[in-house]
């Protein structure tokens, strides 16, 4: 899907065809929609890239186009993986600046319904900044979403006998790692763009550009220390369930030593052959305070041990 818009006195409006500081949204485009952004000069390899899933962060630049491949964070909540990165092109040519990506994110409502004051489409490279700016505000988003679901499995955890509250902890750690690839490499790019100068032109841009590799840090270390968290809880958690196994095992075996006694008692004066006191009238009451005493005496001991 191919959406064009230009900031006008009016704000963001769509348009039809592409005009002088128009933005070209293309969301997975079809083959007619491919073809179309080729006529308007767009390198089909470029196009490739930014639909290829498993493209890194890359930036390429010449005299008449400036090519910026980043990765954005994508939830699939239905999916093994609940958290992973596609990747993102940028292409400024001319006077437009285009986008190219195979899911229609959240982050491009944001950059659409006026959130940052100062977006123009008009502005290339500062288009482009908030693109990046964007970009890390979501990663840290879905890093506070990925703490939420981590602590409310760590309470159903705490009582659990279960393997399963811990695969889920382990899609989780899947997700980070994703995200910690991404934006370490993303940080890579960034820093290589830093070092082009290109978005020096004004003292805004400046400014902007530091403001996103704050925020990308930010990112990055947050995503680190989630990354460690979620670990040592796994870790300690595993322990806890097998702690909790090695309980229930302890209870179901002092149980069963519990419930043999009387009948050990029993066998052994119901054998056919002469015992001591068999012919008192309290025989009975004997053996079954027998077998009375043992059991208590062993469902002492076994709680004392804490095996109940």
């Amino acid at each position: 899907m191919l959406t064009i818009y230009k900031t006008t006195e009016q704000g963001l409006e769509q348009l039809d065809s592409i005009a002088n500081g128009t933005w070209v949204k293309a969301i997975d485009p079809t083959a007619e929609e491919v073809q179309q952004l080729v006529d308007w000069g767009i390198d089909a390899d470029y196009i490739n890239y930014s639909l290829d899933l498993d493209e890194m962060p890359r930036m390429e630049r010449d005299e008449d186009y400036t090519f910026i491949l980043i990765r954005i964070p994508h939830s699939q909540l239905d999916s093994d993986v609940p958290y992973i990165t596609i990747p993102l092109g940028i292409l400024i040519k001319g006077n437009m600046i285009v986008t190219i990506c195979k899911h229609d994110k959240e982050m491009f409502k944001v950059l659409a319904n006026g959130k940052y004051r100062l977006l123009k489409t008009g502005k290339r490279y500062r288009f482009a900044l908030y693109i990046f700016l964007e970009t890390a505000t979501r990663y840290l988003t879905h890093l506070r979403e990925i703490n939420r679901k981590t602590e409310a499995i760590e309470d159903q955890l705490q009582k659990s006998t279960r393997n399963r509250e811990v695969l889920e902890l382990l899609k989780y750690q899947k997700s980070l790692t994703y995200f910690a690839t991404a934006l370490r490499s993303n940080e890579v790019m960034m820093e290589r763009v830093q070092r082009t100068q290109i978005f020096n032109y004004y003292e805004e841009d400046q400014d902007l550009l530091e403001d996103v590799l704050t925020e990308n840090q930010q990112a990055i270390q947050m995503t680190s220390i989630n990354t460690e968290i979620l670990s040592s809880m796994m870790d300690a958690f595993a322990s806890i369930i097998s702690n909790n196994l090695n309980g229930v095992m302890k209870a179901l075996a002092a149980l069963t030593i519990i419930v043999s006694l009387p009948g050990t008692v029993a066998a052994f004066f119901g054998m056919n052959v002469a015992l001591p006191g068999e012919g008192h009238p309290l025989a009975f009451v004997a053996v079954f305070g027998i077998a009375l005493l043992m059991t208590a005496i062993a469902t002492f001991i076994f709680y004392k041990r804490d095996w109940f």
